[in-house]
Formats: structure tokens, C-alpha cells, sequence
């Protein structure tokens, strides 16, 4: 029934099974109590799903051995996305409002990568000599990153020779997810029992609609604005056309650089990203910008998010992660710590206002998913009246291409046995930025929780 040859229909084939398990995986959110209480989201559901029951579980699932590659395909469409969603800014502006923020978040990712990849080398790769010197890195490449990190490295280690860096990535990238909600609903409740909190006294008095996911009538949101007649094009087909040519011209340029240079290999994922900023500055300048709705990209982004997360976990391979199992449950857990210390002791000294919504939302973020930070934030903040959440995204902007570069050139700097002085470089960035916080008056002393 299922042709063994790869085609159209496969496909076909490999997304319809997909879809119905994101949407198993929603019925599950919705009924099962347990699930609600974890805040697990279904597009992890579906990929423990496909795990179990695909080519590497049980086999009752004919997926194509082409599932690991699409999360590859994914994560291109989400960074083409991102560009043409952000909104316009000036560094002056940044600086001005949200500086604390911006240094808080950059040290977040910096000491990230900086603190587990000098684990791995100087702890794990003692006691196991035999592993790569980059598997420290695959703690950071999950928790930080999320899957779509996993994805963009583990294809690059994959050229370059280590082609189980992928299922590493993912592996890291899904127990940070679990972990992110998990932990972070313990310190939620903690929090709020010792008055930390600014805007709930109780846990247990959250809405219905942020265990379920389901958005009763009277509170849902517009998905986006029709920029275009469905007479012409229809707005969705129009804003895909979008995201598929900024996705399709970074491959191409990314192909082309591989051609000329063969040494150097700029992931998809990047490619695309600088293609996308460009189109976003020529459409600024030309006023095509305003028939771009910054929502329906933002939803095609989240779409494709929740694919390659389902295609992500199912994709990984089992073997491997039998094969690394002491050594990546020691990572893990020493990651979770690492996060957990840096995360709260900078927020206790870079937020001045709701340090607590602002770390848990961080904590989220930097173990599981942006989706995970928005997850906990809504529970503890469920109006955002804090507005960290807009704090984090005009932050994030200047923080976007300091993330692109480390993503981008990690596997070719381990792989030439640089790895070391990258290292030893963002530990030093890291340093620099602390002085500057202080300089600028950023660095407070802990303080509790209080309103502007």
C-alpha cells in the first residue's frame, strides 16, 4: 500500500500521519488531566507518538526515512520567517528601554554555551575520552536552541562527519522542553507561596483555557490581517509565497557558497535568515512591508515550529541515545543546573522591576522553547501586564545575529579543533558585557519583587 520509493505521495504520506498525530496529541492536552498539569504541548506529544510507534519504535507508523530531513527543511522556513515578522527599531531605542533586559538575555546564551561546552571538554571528555569534543555542546544546542537548533547543527555536524550529533540535539532538546515546564511549575508555586509573585497569590486559580489549550469564544485573538483580495491571491498563499522564496534563495546562495568554497558550509537556517533581512530592509524602503502582516508570519513561523518539533523527536534515533545514555544524563542534569544558577542570579540583578516574571520567563525560554517561556509567563503574568514579553522581543533583536553566528559557526570551528578558543572567546564577551551592565548603571542588588 505504501511504496517503498520516495515520491510525492510519500510525502504526502509523512505529513497526513504527522497532522494526525499533532492532533491526537491536542485530544490528549484537552482530556488528559495529568498532561494539563505539565503543560506538555501537543506538537511533543505527537513526536513521542511518532517515536513510539515509527521506524525507530515499534514500526507501526510507515514513515519515510526522509523524516529526519525535514526538520532540516523546517527550521529554514522559520528563519525566513522571522525577518519578515520583526518590527522595525533603532539601537537607540533598544539601548534606552529595554538595555537590562538585552544583557540579561545575551549573558543567558553566552554562559550557556561558554559553561557546558568547557564541561564537556574538560569533565566529560576526560572520563570518556572516546566522545566528541563538542557533545558538551549538545546542551546548549538543545536547551537554548530548542529543536530547531538541534536540527540546523546536528545537519552541519552531519556533513561534517558526525552524524549522530542530530539525535543528541533533539534528544537535549526534548528533555528540555519537560524540564523547562516541569521545574519551572515547581518554582512557580514556590514563588507564589513566598509572595515573589506580582499578579497571582494562587495556583491553582489559572484559567481553564492555558491547561487545555483551547481559547473559549469571548477571549480569541485575530490569527492576522488579509493584506491582500482573495480575488488576486489569497493572503495566506501570499505570505507563504513570502517565507518559501526567502527559504528557496537562501538554499540557493547557501548551495552556491558550497560550490565555490566546498571548505566553508553556511547552513540553510543562516542563509536564509540574512536573505530574509535583506528582503525585509528592501521592503521597508519600498513600502511593501505594509502589505506584510507581522502576525500571519509570526503563525506560519509557529506552524512550521510545531512540525519540526513533531518530526524532531520522532526522528531520533534510539540507538544513540542507548549509546551516550550516562554521559547524556549527566549533561542534562548538570545543564539544568547551570541554567537554573545563571538564570535566577541574573535576574536577581538585571531586572529591577518583576524579577520573577521576567526569570521564569527566561528559564523557560533557555531550557525548553519561546514557547515554553510564554507558557510559564502566562501563568504567573496572565494579563503580561509586566510587559516582559515586549521587553524580551525588542531585546532579542540585536541578539538574533550574535545567536546566527555562534549556531553557524560551531561545527566548523570543534570540527578544526577551534572549539576551545570559542569557548574561551564568549566567556570573555560575557566578562565584557557584565562590566558594561555595571557601567551603565544596569547591575542592581537583589531585591524582591516590585511594581514600576
Amino acid at each position: 500500500m505504501f511504496s517503498s520509493v520516495y515520491g510525492p505521495w510519500t510525502l504526502f504520506t509523512d505529513l497526513g500521519l504527522i497532522f494526525a498525530l499533532l492532533l491526537v496529541g491536542k485530544l490528549i492536552r484537552v482530556k488528559v488531566k495529568f498532561i494539563q498539569k505539565l503543560f506538555i504541548p501537543p506538537s511533543l506529544i505527537a513526536g513521542f507518538l511518532g517515536l513510539a510507534m515509527g521506524p525507530n519504535g515499534l514500526g507501526w507508523l510507515p514513515f519515510s526515512n526522509q523524516l529526519g530531513t525535514y526538520a532540516g527543511v523546517l527550521i529554514a522556513l522559520v528563519f525566513a520567517a522571522l525577518p519578515l515578522s520583526s518590527p522595525k527599531f533603532r539601537f537607540k531605542e533598544v539601548a534606552g528601554r529595554v538595555g537590562p533586559i538585552w544583557a540579561y538575555a545575551q549573558l543567558g546564551m553566552l554562559l550557556q554555551w561558554a559553561f557546558m561546552g568547557l564541561f564537556g571538554l574538560f569533565v566529560l571528555n576526560i572520563i570518556w575520552p572516546q566522545l566528541n569534543s563538542a557533545f558538551g555542546i549538545m546542551l546548549p544546542t538543545g536547551f537554548y536552541g530548542g529543536h530547531g537548533t538541534a536540527a540546523a547543527i546536528g545537519d552541519a555536524f552531519g556533513s561534517l562527519g558526525w552524524e549522530e550529533a542530530k539525535s543528541l540535539g533533539m534528544t537535549t532538546a526534548t528533555a528540555g522542553v519537560v524540564i523547562a515546564i516541569v521545574v519551572g511549575l515547581v518554582m512557580v508555586k514556590r514563588a507564589a507561596v513566598k509572595g515573589d509573585t506580582s499578579f497571582i497569590s494562587d495556583f491553582s486559580d489559572l484559567p481553564d483555557e492555558l491547561r487545555t489549550g483551547l481559547i473559549p469564544e469571548g477571549n480569541r485573538e485575530d490569527a492576522g490581517t488579509s493584506t491582500t483580495s482573495s480575488i488576486s491571491i489569497d493572503s495566506l498563499a501570499f505570505h507563504l509565497a513570502f517565507v518559501f522564496v526567502v527559504a528557496l534563495i537562501g538554499y540557493l546562495f547557501s548551495q552556491g557558497v558550497k560550490s565555490y568554497y566546498p571548505k566553508l558550509e553556511i547552513p540553510v537556517f543562516s542563509a536564509s535568515f540574512i536573505v530574509g533581512l535583506v528582503f525585509k530592509k528592501i521592503f521597508d524602503s519600498t513600502g511593501v512591508s505594509e502589505y506584510i502582516c507581522p502576525r500571519q508570519t509570526s503563525r506560519l513561523s509557529s506552524t512550521f515550529t510545531d512540525l519540526l518539533v513533531a518530526c524532531g523527536v520522532a526522528s531520533i534515533q534510539l540507538s544513540v541515545v542507548v549509546k551516550y545514555a550516562v554521559p547524556l544524563v549527566i549533561l542534562i542534569a548538570v545543564g539544568a543546573f547551570v541554567v537554573w544558577a545563571v538564570t535566577f542570579f541574573l535576574g536577581r540583578r538585571l531586572c529591577k522591576t518583576f524579577w520573577f516574571e521576567r526569570s521564569i520567563f527566561a528559564w523557560g525560554w533557555w531550557t525548553g522553547t519561546m514557547a515554553m517561556g510564554i507558557a510559564l509567563i502566562r501563568i504567573v503574568d496572565p494579563k503580561l501586564e509586566s510587559k516582559a514579553m515586549d521587553d524580551y522581543a525588542m531585546a532579542y533583536l540585536p541578539i538574533a545575529p550574535v545567536e546566527i553566528l555562534i549556531i553557524t559557526f560551531v561545527p566548523v570551528l570543534f570540527v578544526n579543533g577551534l572549539g576551545l578558543w570559542l569557548l574561551l572567546g564568549l566567556l570573555l564577551l560575557s566578562f565584557l558585557i557584565v562590566l558594561f551592565a555595571k557601567r551603565m548603571g544596569w547591575w542592581i542588588k537583589p531585591v524582591k519583587n516590585t511594581k514600576p
